[in-house]
Formats: C-alpha cells, structure tokens, sequence
C-alpha cells in the first residue's frame, strides 16, 4: 500500500524514464552531490534513513537526502537533480512504500546498492487503532482499515534489526572498511536497546495506556510498550476524519480517561486543537521523528525518541 495514495507527478516520471535509460554525468546543486565523492556515496531517502546512514558509515560515507529537513516526507517528488544524484551514487537507503517517487526512481536506477529498509524487518497492519484496545473490540465506527505500516524507526527494537541490515550492506558493498561498518553498526544497536529499555521503564506503570494522536505513526511503539494508539486520521497524515470517528474518539477519551491529543511538527495541528477544544483536552507533541527542523525537541534521533518518552509519561500520568 501507497501510503499517500499518490502518482509522481508528470515532471518526474518523465525524467525517471528519461534519466534511467542512459548514463549520466554529475549535477550542479547540493542534492545531486553524493554522486562521484571520494568516500562511499549514499543517498537515503528521509531523515531515518540518512541517520543510519551517518551513523553507520561514519567519515566512509557522504550521505545525501532527498526530503529537506521541514517537508513531510510523504509528500515528496523526486526531482531531476535528485534523480541524477541518484543515478550516480554508491548506495541507496530508502523505506519502500512510503515515498511513491522514490521508489520509481529507485526500480528504474542503475545504483548497484539498493537497501530497503522495509525488507529488513516485519511490517504490519495498522489502522486508526493500534495496540491493547484493538485486540479486546471490534472495529469502531468511522475507523479506517488498515494497511501495511511503514513507521518501523519510531519502534527502537525494529530500528536496531534495519540498522543491522545496513550495517551488513554496507560491509558487502564498501568491503575496505567492512570492520568500522561493524563496530558502528554495533555501537548504534547498543543505544538503541537501551533507548527500548528507557520506554519500558518509563511506560510500565501508568494512569492509562490510551493516548490520541493526529495520524496512526505510532502503532510499533504503542504495541511494543503495551498501549494503545487512538488516531484522528490513518496512515495519512494529512487526510480528514470522519464525523464518526471524531465522535467515537471523544466517547474514548472520557471513557479511558485520556489527557492529551498529540499532533506533530511537520503537519498542520489545526484538526487536533479542534477535538481537544470540543473534548477539554490538552495538547502536545508526539513527534513521528521525519524530519529534524528548529521546531524538533532534539538535534537528533534519540534526543528526540527521549522527549517523545516524556511526553508520553505525562499525558498518560506515569507513575
């Protein structure tokens, strides 16, 4: 499932088919400069992946991405110069399924490195509804059904087996610095695992285990530290509920006793201060960690994952 349920646009088809039937010389422009460095080029397709990347090639690699810091990444569409970039370059990182255009682009490139990041974990269904609640009822009104979900990152158990998946590409595809892929690779599952350690501590005893959000980016995390994820929209972050879904999750909210709806940096919060104005709820953000912008409570991923976890540790009354 196509997780915006959108075509690239004509621009970039074209040049996909275009740029995919020949060689290429190098671009202008930062986006197309991972091609022909002296280091190992990667091109990762969101903030995810490139953290990875960073983290796992270390000074091997020169990582470029192809969703700027404040755009959702959902919506991306490939440009030429990326494409080109793209072409060119050693490795490419990216989460099929997510990014319609990139994964054009990537099918018809000629890059011999293609890491998927989706293949080198399990992904799951996931509707509105995610966590200890869905399994005890049936679906509720106005929930939408559910598709594959591609937020595995936001889960640092799921994270830690795709960061060795790469750690494992890169060591084939780089073989010269295969022992610094290793160690890096390790290291970063070492945080990772103990990053899942401060969520189950942190989570293990609250008031509740309900929380609201504005689109369903944290079923992982919800399933993994036993709670439940309500979510105003679907996997698409930026798709309108229906009347019977606000509803239902105004009568969830009293009955489960829930504080807070969480929206996010990168999309509009208009739809979740309108619910908690109507159900005298709070607001807060819960940040799906797609990007890092000045809005972010973090420079990084795991300073971002803490402040998400304090979060969470508020608004369901942490004991």
């Amino acid at each position: 499932m196509n997780v915006r349920r959108r075509l690239i646009s004509a621009a970039a088809a074209t040049a996909v088919t275009a740029l995919g039937l020949g060689s290429l010389t190098a671009c202008s422009g930062d986006t197309a400069a991972a091609a022909n460095t002296s280091k190992f080029d990667v091109v990762a397709s969101f903030y995810p992946m490139a953290f990875l990347a960073e983290r796992i090639g270390g000074s091997h690699v020169h990582v470029t991405t192809l969703a700027s810091p404040g755009q959702e990444p959902h919506d991306l569409e490939i440009s030429p110069q990326q494409i080109a970039g793209l072409q060119e370059s050693d490795a490419v990182l990216y989460l099929k399924n997510l990014q319609p255009s990139v994964d054009a682009a990537v099918a018809q490139s000629p890059v011999k490195t293609k890491i998927d990041a989706a293949s080198l974990t399990t992904l799951e269904q996931h509707g509105n509804e995610v966590g200890g609640h869905a399994a005890a009822h049936d679906t509720h009104q106005g929930e939408e059904p559910g598709g594959k979900d591609p937020h595995i990152w936001l889960d640092p158990v799921r994270y830690a087996q795709v960061a060795e998946g790469v750690g494992k590409a890169f060591e084939k595809a780089d073989p010269k610095h295969a022992a610094d892929y290793r160690k890096n690779t390790t290291a970063l599952v070492t945080k990772l695992n103990d990053l899942d350690g401060q969520f189950k501590d942190g989570l293990a005893h609250t008031r509740t285990k309900v929380f609201i959000t504005t689109h369903a980016a944290f079923g992982y995390l919800a399933e993994r530290y036993g709670l439940t994820e309500e979510a105003i929209n679907g996997l698409d972050p930026e798709s309108e509920p229906s009347a019977a879904r606000v509803k239902d999750l105004e009568n969830m909210a009293r009955a489960d006793g829930v504080t807070t709806v969480f929206y996010e940096t990168l999309v509009s919060d208009r739809t979740a201060k309108t619910i908690a104005g109507d159900t005298g709820l709070k607001t807060d953000v819960l940040d799906p960690l797609e990007g890092i912008t000045a809005k972010s409570r973090g420079k990084d991923y795991f300073s971002v994952q803490e402040a998400n976890l304090k979060a969470l540790q508020h608004a369901l009354g942490a004991q």
